[in-house]
């Protein structure tokens, strides 16, 4: 069953949910999506409230294997705790005053689907030690149950928390967080893609008001202003402009909200004067934005500005991942074992040499620390035992040598091959090669 590709543009999901992809980033992380939706890893994804987590979320699963299967979703931080309990893992009839019937949980309801978990930083402690068993494959028994109950789940979940430091502040499980978070994703917010903000305010304006457009001031406007609510607060305010404004066709700059009007003709020293309103860690995440901005990066003269030291702007840059490595794009991060089954596209040609004599050229199709996949193989099964390959990673670099072992092929020519042995030299130089790749695509290594 092959995977449906991921739109390189716009694209809607399930629902009529509709996915706006213009800015690099967004492109970036969209193609991060596409390699995690043919896994069955649990992904943790990351980002402001309001920007666009659950959209991530919901391309995982429509673009994975399990697509036609269960999509069910919860919001950890709208339940009670024993009534998260219940909604997660259900319960039978009398477990408790109230329970007239059995019904079944959120896991029995996606199973052999995808089970979404917002906000699972406010998960209780008591939950998250249950939570971590069903995750490792244990069966559990529903609430006031005797019959166990296995499920095949892929859980996705999603926090606007820093889980790291709640782990360090020990209100966050430790092995919940690297259980949770095979692969990390993070949604950047909008401020960092600007392109997607004009983008977005289209397509929420037509759905409104049919015909009606922004004008060039307007949309640098919008674009220009931090939207420290993300998406939400940008749909918020489109759709109270089309549905409430007294604004013709054509929107302008006098249209717009004076909250937005009032940051576009603000003076770029004077930036951080006025800060955006949103909930209070969005506030101060911006105000040390525009300070490290204003100083172009100088730590120091950053923290004077802020009238703070400068130890706590460093814990601040780390409890807001505004680290440089942070900021220069990683958007995605890979556990032990995905980084090294890491595959990168690789299209060269290869040369084979079996024990048996066989020798071919094939097209490599990508490779990984692990081995590589190959197409327009001649005589595929002719490969069996150990092969010697030749192949460069680029034109003009010293080609990998290595001893593999075929570990699939088919009649059309493709084959899969295990890496069974290199050179310390040679496998050096190929994980540099792949960690490389990595990082023109976003990936950070978790330690």
């Amino acid at each position: 069953m092959a995977i449906e590709a991921i739109p390189a543009g716009d694209f809607v999901l399930a629902h009529n949910w509709p996915a706006v992809v213009r800015s690099d980033a967004s492109r970036r992380l969209i193609a991060m999506v596409g390699r995690v939706a043919a896994t069955s890893a649990a992904v943790l994804i990351e980002g402001e409230t309001g920007s666009g987590k659950e959209l991530v979320a919901r391309a995982i699963h429509q673009f994975s294997l399990r697509k036609h299967k269960p999509w069910i979703d919860v919001n950890c931080s709208a339940l009670p705790e024993h009534l998260l309990e219940s909604e997660l893992f259900g319960y039978e009839k009398g477990a408790f005053s109230g329970a007239d019937t059995s019904k079944p949980g959120m896991f029995e309801l996606a199973d052999n689907g995808t089970l979404f978990l917002d906000e699972i930083g406010e998960l209780d402690p008591k939950i998250q030690a249950k939570l971590l068993r069903v995750l490792d494959g244990a069966p559990y028994y529903r609430l006031g149950g005797t019959r166990k109950i296995s499920v095949d789940v892929r859980i996705v979940a999603a926090t606007n928390r820093n889980l790291e430091a709640a782990v360090r502040q020990g209100s966050f499980r430790k092995d919940l967080f690297y259980r949770l978070g095979q692969i990390q994703l993070r949604v950047p917010p909008l401020r960092e893609r600007p392109e997607d903000i004009a983008g977005i305010a289209e397509k929420v304006l037509e759905e409104y008001r049919p015909g009606a457009r922004f004008d060039q001031e307007a949309l640098k406007a919008l674009c220009g202003y931090n939207w420290p609510g993300n998406v939400r607060e940008l749909k918020n305010a489109v759709m109270a402009l089309a549905t409430l404004g007294d604004c013709g066709a054509q929107i302008g700059l006098t249209d717009l909200p004076e909250q937005i009007t009032r940051a576009e003709s603000k003076p770029s020293n004077e930036e951080d004067a006025n800060v955006p309103l949103g909930d209070l860690d969005s506030m101060e995440r911006v105000m040390i934005e525009q300070s490290l901005q204003a100083c172009e990066g100088d730590q120091d003269q950053a923290a004077d500005r802020l009238g703070i030291s400068r130890r706590t702007l460093i814990r601040k840059l780390k409890l807001y991942r505004l680290e440089e490595s942070c900021r220069s794009a990683s958007l995605g991060t890979l556990g032990n074992q995905q980084q090294r089954y890491f595959r990168a596209a690789l299209d060269r040609i290869v040369t084979l040499r079996s024990s048996n004599g066989y020798e071919a050229k094939a097209r490599s199709v990508n490779v990984s620390l692990s081995g590589i996949g190959l197409q327009d193989v001649a005589e595929p099964f002719r490969c069996g035992g150990l092969v010697d390959l030749w192949f460069p990673l680029e034109e003009g670099m010293t080609s990998i040598e290595a001893k593999g072992k075929m570990t699939w092929a088919d009649a059309q020519g493709h084959m899969g091959i295990r890496f069974v042995s290199m050179s310390t030299d040679t496998q050096r130089r190929l994980k540099s090669w792949l960690e490389a790749r990595r990082q023109e695509e976003g990936w950070a290594h978790s330690e």
